[in-house]
């Protein structure tokens, strides 16, 4: 026990000691007990564009997978700037999310992971005729035939520079009272990976038309300069503005393909393909694909796929965004906040483009013990 002490002690100090008092107050209870209710939106953008022979046609088509607004409660838990939060989905299949976070006069630590699945998408496309020039556009929302896996982990570190008159804490975990207004100049840098998997054979159609792609994962590293800013309009009010452009100098997406016994050239007149050979992988006349216009509601479809070498692209210089919003209003030992934040992220190689837009809101009431 002498030891836990010392090191709160040390902590206390620590708080304590790099921060100018005439602007930020250190309180003197450490702990804090929060209660969160928390909506997460997540938008996932699958483009990519294709040559189809047998209508003599180029199309540029996208994907959304658009799910519910994932309603959560939970709680937070921490001593100071350091603590782990725990949310329960009040949405059906809003899939699971955790955080954890840590915040010192000078810095910032923030980890979140989401994995979520998705019936629910968008499909449109904008289809041009190579002879006519005529473009075609088609949209629609429909149900995929068999779920799409999303999961996304995110850390995210930041340095103060006017830390001892500023606190980014302030506003989202209230480890710290603002009692001045003042804003800081602020360099970040995050790690971002993420993955979507739609390989469940039933969604066979979209691996067609989509190079055989049917998982893929990135891993994104960005740094960035950002400015924040604290406004305190009365006593116990802090409104936080935080913006940060930042720029991906490590990208690296894998793709995972399948191959399968249909492709998307022209009709044929006639039927003579007979049986799919699993072995020799070859249909009864000697070719390897199938058009997969001939496939009708009376024919016998047999459809064959194996995995194929995957695709590793790099690419650099990925622009992406990263905003905040907090308000926390202090009264005795209690706080209500209310916070909001928004990133993008995207990345690409030579057969598609994903952006994925993540962003929740959340409001909250602690107390210090």
């Amino acid at each position: 026990m002498d030891k836990l002490r010392q090191v709160q002690q040390y902590l206390d100090d620590k708080a304590k000691k790099k921060v100018d008092p005439h602007y930020i107050e250190v309180p003197e209870k450490p702990w804090r007990v929060i209660l969160r209710y928390k909506e997460n939106m997540v938008d996932v953008d699958y483009s990519q564009s294709i040559d189809i022979p047998a209508g003599n046609e180029h199309s540029d088509w996208n994907l959304n997978f658009e799910p519910p607004v994932a309603s959560s409660v939970g709680f937070w838990v921490g001593y100071r700037g350091t603590g782990f939060s725990y949310s329960k989905s009040l949405t059906k299949n809003a899939g699971r999310y955790y955080s954890f976070s840590s915040t010192g006069a000078k810095y910032g630590i923030n980890f979140r992971l989401r994995r979520f699945n998705t019936e629910d998408a968008k499909f449109s496309s904008t289809d041009r005729n190579l002879e006519t020039g005529v473009e075609t556009e088609y949209d629609t929302a429909f149900s995929m035939p068999s779920p799409v896996w999303i999961r996304s982990v995110y850390i995210n570190g930041y340095y103060v520079f006017n830390g001892h008159r500023y606190s980014q804490a302030a506003a989202y975990n209230q480890s710290v009272i603002q009692r001045r207004s003042a804003g800081s100049f602020l360099l970040g840098a995050t790690w971002y990976q993420s993955s979507f998997d739609y390989s469940d054979i039933k969604n066979a159609v979209f691996m067609i038309i989509g190079h055989g792609i049917y998982r893929a994962k990135v891993h994104q590293a960005n740094i960035g300069v950002g400015y924040g800013y604290n406004w305190v309009p009365l006593r116990g009010l802090v409104v936080n503005v935080m913006a940060m452009p930042t720029i991906s100098v490590y990208n690296r997406v894998k793709a995972y393909k399948y191959e399968t016994n249909y492709d998307l050239s022209p009709k044929e007149p006639f039927d003579n393909y007979g049986d799919w050979n699993r072995e020799t992988r070859r249909w009864a006349n000697g070719k390897t694909h199938k058009p997969l216009l001939m496939i009708t509601q009376d024919s016998d479809i047999q459809l064959d796929y194996w995995d194929i070498e995957p695709e590793v692209d790099y690419s650099m210089f990925r622009l992406n965004l990263d905003l905040r919003l907090g308000i926390a209003y202090n009264w005795r030992n209690c706080f209500i906040g209310a916070q909001a934040q928004y990133n993008n992220f995207n990345y690409k190689n030579d057969h598609c483009k994903v952006n994925i837009y993540d962003a929740y809101a959340r409001l909250s009431f602690g107390v210090r013990l």
